[in-house]
């Protein structure tokens, strides 16, 4: 028995360290208690109905720039590589000199480089910089030199000089042309076809003279939202991120614990329980519930965790309005009985292992 009683001790410090740590489980007094290390570095928050009017207060997703909603769109001005489509009525041969047998765009006039354009008995004409109406007109002066009182309509087959750049998680990437319709952002998107799956809807960003304005797009379901309108000018450049770099990591005594693609700003603590199955029945402690958001920089400001006790049926509607964030971790504790459970499945193998001790102790001493 002599040997048996430092196995004995040992064991004993063993299944003290398993009190402590029986399972997971966040001790929300170390989290906060003054002069520990960790409470310069960890600041707890309860999600109560002021926490989440303050976090909505301070939510700026819906707000857009006032200088991209003050542009309003002016009238088309023609440019190199615009296609133009000049009818002269009753004059077939001005209109359509290739023959009407021709495509259309057979008989257009392309706009060159230096922003001029030919057209018969007008010779070089600058088309660029002009609206339809001052190039229509500008030609209808020259041919009344040729032609009595000359009736001449001025359209755009293809607009090429005016374009905006889409990016990223679109099925469309590449050019947009500005016509002379305005061009709203909803439109350019439209037309772009957004990959729902992987884009991140919420991370849109605006490039325009030489300053970056990120959208989210999530703002569209929203009240209020002025997303309609936005207009696009010539230049502008829309990236919209995929979604693999943001994600939500749903885990402890959860259903099925997973990481979360974050799709949108609208995404609730409710969304996030529910997508995983919601909290384990058997194991799972409704009261700790925690979002534990990080920082840049734990020099200069704490990491947040919020708390909420899912006990209560009232608080589901409060996760229902509380808005996680990318990268956010939604952590369920366990309960107290399974923790227990947990302490007493470690306890008795250790215990088994003392009795084995303590039998070849007692096998040895009876041997001598």
């Amino acid at each position: 028995m002599n040997r048996a009683l430092p196995l004995a001790m040992l064991v004993g410090l063993t299944l003290q360290g398993c009190i402590f740590s029986p399972g997971q489980h966040m001790d929300t007094g170390n989290l906060v208690r003054e002069g520990s290390p960790e409470s310069s570095r960890i600041e707890l928050l309860p999600i109560t109905p002021k926490l989440v009017a303050i976090e909505a207060a301070a939510d700026r997703s819906n707000v857009v720039a006032p200088e991209l909603l003050s542009y309003q769109p002016v009238e088309y001005r023609i440019g190199a590589g615009d296609l133009i489509f000049i009818t002269v009525w009753d004059h077939p041969e001005l209109t359509a000199p290739s023959g009407s047998q021709q495509q259309i765009e057979a008989n257009g006039r392309l706009v060159r480089p230096d922003g001029s354009l030919f057209y018969p008995y007008v010779g070089t004409i600058e088309a660029a910089g002009k609206t339809i109406e001052e190039l229509r007109s500008a030609i209808a002066s020259r041919l009344a030199k040729v032609v009595a009182e000359p009736q001449v309509d001025v359209s755009i087959l293809r607009f090429v000089s005016q374009k905006i750049i889409l990016s990223g998680a679109f099925l469309k990437t590449g050019q947009v042309p500005i016509t002379n319709t305005p061009l709203r952002l909803l439109d350019a998107i439209g037309q772009g076809s957004v990959v729902t799956e992987s884009a991140d809807i919420s991370g849109l960003v605006l490039k325009r003279d030489g300053r970056e304005y990120l959208i989210d797009l999530d703002a569209l379901n929203r009240k209020n939202s002025n997303l309609h309108n936005l207009y696009l000018k010539d230049g502008d450049q829309l990236h919209l991120p995929y979604n693999d770099q943001k994600k939500v990591y749903v885990l402890g005594e959860v259903t099925a614990s997973r990481a979360i693609n974050f799709k949108g700003s609208n995404m609730n603590l409710t969304d996030a329980l529910g997508t995983v199955g919601g909290l384990r029945q058997e194991t799972s402690s409704g009261k700790e519930v925690y979002v534990i958001r990080g920082v840049e920089n734990l020099a200069d400001e704490p990491v947040k965790v919020f708390q909420i006790d899912l006990k209560s049926p009232s608080a589901f509607a409060l996760a229902q309005h509380f808005k996680l964030q990318p990268q956010d971790v939604v952590y369920v504790g366990p309960a107290d009985v399974t923790r227990w459970n947990r302490f007493i499945s470690q306890v008795f193998p250790s215990a088994n292992l003392l009795r084995t001790g303590v039998s070849i102790q007692e096998d040895l001493g009876s041997t001598n």
